[in-house]
C-alpha cells in the first residue's frame, strides 16, 4: 500500500478535525441527559439510538442532495453500508449508551481514547498502513495522559466495582466496533463510493436494526414528552452524527484511521473543559497533568510526516 504525505497540519484537515473534536466533546452531556430524563416516561437507550440514526440517515441524504452527490448504491455497496452500520451505528453506540448506565460519561470518553490503538493496529495488519516513530512516541505520551485522566475519572466515579467492570467492558467492545467501522474506510471498495451515500445508507440500516432490537427488547416506540430530549436528539442526529461522521470519514480517507483517532484522545480534555462551564467541573492536579500530557502527545505526533494511507479529501 502506498503512503502519502497528508498531515493534520493541513488546514483543510485540521479545521474539520478540531470541529468534530468539539462536537463529539459535547455529546456526552447530551447523552447523559437522555439516559436520565426528569420525566417518568424514560426512553430505553436503544430506542434513543434508533431515533438518532434514523434521523441522521435522513439528514445525511439531505446533505448529499445539497452537495449534488448521488446516493444510489449497487448491491455490493448496500452490503458494505449494512456492515458499516452494524459496526458503527448498532454495536458501537448501543454499547456506549449501555456503558453510561453503569459509569460516568467522563470515564467512557476517557476509555474511548484507546481507539487510536486498534485503529493503528488494524490498519497495519489488514492494509499494511504504517506510521512513523514520532507518531508512536506522541501516541505513547498521549495515552500516558489518558491513563492519568482515567485514574481521575475512576476516583470521581464512586461506582461499585462490578458496575465499573461492566461499564468498562461495554466501552472496550464499543471501541473495537468503532475501530472496525473506521478501518473499513481503507477498503478500496468503500473508497470507490461516496462517503455521503455510504453513511446515509449505513445510518439507515443501523437505525432500522436498532429499532428491531429495541422493539424485541422493550416493545413499541416510547415517546418522551420533554422538549429538551427532542432538541438533544436533533443535535445528536444532525450535528454529532450526520455532519460529524461525514467530516470524520473524509479525514480518515485523507490521513488514515490512526491519526484521525487522535480526536478521541482530545475529546476527554475538551469534554472536561466544557464540563467546567456546564457542570462546574473542578480540575484536580491529576486531571491537569493528564490533559497536558495528552496535548503534548498530539504536538509530538503532528510533527510526524508519514500517515497511514493518504489520499485527497473528496466525497
Amino acid at each position: 500500500m502506498n503512503e502519502g504525505t497528508g498531515s493534520l497540519r493541513d488546514p483543510r484537515i485540521l479545521l474539520p478535525f478540531l470541529l468534530i473534536t468539539l462536537i463529539w466533546s459535547s455529546t456526552w452531556i447530551v447523552i447523559k441527559d437522555q439516559l436520565g430524563p426528569d420525566s417518568a416516561q424514560s426512553v430505553p437507550p436503544i430506542w434513543s439510538v434508533s431515533y438518532r440514526f434514523l434521523i441522521a440517515g435522513a439528514a445525511m441524504f439531505a446533505i448529499a442532495r445539497i452537495g449534488g452527490t448521488r446516493v444510489r448504491l449497487d448491491r455490493r455497496g448496500h452490503g458494505l453500508a449494512a456492515l458499516l452500520g452494524l459496526f458503527q451505528f448498532v454495536a458501537n453506540y448501543n454499547l456506549v449508551y449501555a456503558a453510561e448506565v453503569y459509569v460516568t460519561s467522563g470515564l467512557v470518553a476517557v476509555v474511548f481514547a484507546l481507539l487510536i490503538v486498534p485503529n493503528a493496529a488494524l490498519a497495519r495488519i489488514l492494509f499494511g498502513a504504517r506510521v512513523d516513530r514520532r507518531f508512536i512516541l506522541g501516541s505513547a505520551v498521549a495515552l500516558a495522559g489518558v491513563a492519568l485522566l482515567f485514574a481521575q475519572e475512576l476516583r470521581a466515579a464512586q461506582a461499585a466495582p462490578n458496575a465499573v467492570l461492566a461499564g468498562l467492558g461495554f466501552t472496550l467492545i464499543a471501541v473495537l466496533a468503532a475501530s472496525a467501522g473506521n478501518v473499513m474506510q481503507l477498503m478500496e471498495s468503500v473508497k470507490a463510493r461516496s462517503i455521503a451515500a455510504m453513511l446515509g445508507w449505513a445510518m439507515l440500516y443501523g437505525g432500522i436494526a436498532d429499532a428491531m432490537l429495541a422493539w424485541a427488547a422493550f416493545g413499541p416506540p416510547v415517546a418522551e414528552p420533554r422538549i429538551g430530549y427532542w432538541l438533544g436528539l436533533l443535535y445528536l442526529s444532525i450535528v454529532a452524527s450526520a455532519l460529524a461522521f461525514w467530516l470524520y470519514y473524509r479525514i480518515i480517507r485523507a490521513i488514515g484511521p490512526a491519526k484521525a483517532a487522535y480526536s478521541s484522545v482530545l475529546i476527554p480534555v475538551a469534554a472536561m473543559a466544557i464540563s467546567t462551564f456546564a457542570e462546574d467541573y473542578r480540575w484536580s492536579a491529576l486531571a491537569i497533568a493528564g490533559a497536558l500530557l495528552a496535548l503534548s502527545g498530539l504536538v509530538i505526533a503532528l510533527a510526524s510526516r508519514r500517515s497511514a494511507m493518504v489520499r485527497p479529501i473528496t466525497d
